[in-house]
């Protein structure tokens, strides 16, 4: 059934009204196909990519399910890092505020870094819906503030960071103290082989939504800029004064890395914030309130920040460093052209980099290749260009010799007029190939 907008999925008038003051008028693909599911009760396995509106695909259905009058958990919400969590508490929190004051609908952010003494006096009433990082949910489950046996739904959001960082066993100890019957929602942009075991110990024949088998949306313009052996922080420089932007992330492979770079471009004369797994809880709070003020132009930010934080107005990413993975470099860029966005991803590559452009390229991703000076974009060759003329060549004379044409009788000097004819086909192929790029 197609579904044309949110009146289609039956939502109760309050709901209806909260999805008017979302401003949400059309549902994402991922909402039209996870909607109705979960409605229905059923699991889900939804993989898409950042931006495509994963969080209302789970938030409203369940908030369209919550019985007020019982006041017990009815669905848990957990999230690998403490940041995602609070992003998510704060679209929990934007729901209720709309829903108004007749609806009680009550819900509590669970995560590290908070009185633990003071959210278990909050807890004595419990919410109805709890979002939180799964260890500090797990500590409150053990220590009896709270239980979960009555949640009806469970969702796992950003399912492959939650592995990378090790926390699938909190959740594994989470789901055991559930009801067996629970509806498992699992979200993520990507699902890793190694959750396999995981869902078919938890999972019952579940919707499995996979969109955007493409690398990245078709708004997205894909840079490559030779470093050759150049000092990454000079060529960002010369970057940023080619792209002015809105907000650009600036990527590179781990914290030293991280820090190194963001103090060069800081001595530079670039605003530039830094956010990486080693800042402290307070420090991480206080950039990312820096961000949302608008302070910075420029963020220097290791992997970790590309999925555990969702920072909004990215207009640019910046690999000052590819990374080793397709993977990572789908989730990099990802914070950018973000719900129909335009969005630019601009990588500095080296010859080691070479294996993985070449993955990515396979995959269907178009690399346009640059250089820029003095604030100034240069159009260069291709890497390969010159692989990829000895390919047309090779391609060409195969062709050429396809459509010579056999002589019935062999006459002195055939070969030579055959060979003739071959190289003016070749060079005519060849010629067209050139207009036609």
């Amino acid at each position: 059934m197609e579904m044309n907008n949110f009146s289609e999925f039956a939502f109760h008038p309050v709901l209806m009204e909260v999805v008017e003051n979302l401003h949400f008028r059309k549902p994402t693909e991922i909402q039209r196909q996870v909607i109705p599911a979960v409605l229905k009760g059923k699991s889900v396995i939804g993989e898409s990519h950042t931006g495509s509106g994963k969080t209302h695909a789970y938030l409203l259905p369940l908030f369209n399910q919550i019985n007020v009058s019982n006041r017990e958990v009815q669905f848990v919400i957990t999230a690998p890092t403490r940041e995602l969590a609070m992003q998510i508490h704060e679209e929990v929190k934007k729901i209720i505020h709309y829903a108004g004051k007749d609806h009680q609908w009550k819900a509590k952010l669970l995560v590290g870094g908070t009185d633990k003494q003071k959210m278990i006096e909050k807890l004595k009433e419990p919410p109805h819906i709890i979002v939180g990082t799964p260890g500090r949910i797990l500590d409150l489950v053990k220590g009896e503030a709270i239980s979960l046996y009555s949640a009806r739904s469970f969702v796992i959001d950003e399912a492959d960071l939650m592995l990378d960082l090790g926390f699938i066993n909190d959740v594994d100890q989470l789901l055991v103290r559930c009801r067996k019957d629970i509806q498992l929602l699992v979200f993520s942009a990507t699902i890793p082989q190694r959750l396999e075991h995981f869902f078919k110990k938890y999972l019952d024949n579940p919707l499995h939504v996979k969109l955007d088998d493409s690398l990245s949306p078709e708004t997205m313009e894909h840079r490559l800029i030779p470093l050759k052996h150049r000092d990454p922080a000079a060529v960002i420089l010369d970057i940023a004064g080619a792209i002015n932007p809105y907000l650009a992330i600036i990527f590179t492979n781990g914290k030293e890395a991280a820090d190194e770079l963001a103090a060069a471009l800081q001595q530079k004369g670039l605003e530039t914030g830094l956010i990486h797994g080693g800042l402290s809880p307070r420090e991480r709070k206080r950039v990312l309130k820096d961000i949302q003020n608008l302070r910075y132009q420029y963020i220097v930010a290791t992997d970790l920040a590309a999925r555990g934080i969702d920072i909004k107005g990215v207009s640019h990413v910046i690999n000052a460093q590819l990374p080793k993975e397709e993977d990572f470099y789908v989730h990099r860029v990802g914070r950018t052209a973000r719900a129909g966005m335009e969005g630019t991803a601009i990588s500095l590559y080296d010859d080691q980099d070479i294996k993985l452009i070449e993955k990515l390229e396979g995959k269907g991703l178009t690399f346009t290749f640059y250089n820029v000076k003095n604030g100034e974009w240069q159009e260069i060759k291709a890497w390969n260009d010159r692989n990829l003329r000895v390919k047309m060549e090779t391609n060409a004379e195969k062709e050429a010799w396809k459509r010579v044409r056999k002589a019935k009788k062999v006459k002195p000097g055939y070969k030579k007029k055959m060979r003739k004819q071959k190289d003016q086909i070749k060079r005519q192929l060849v010629k067209n190939n050139k207009r036609k790029k």
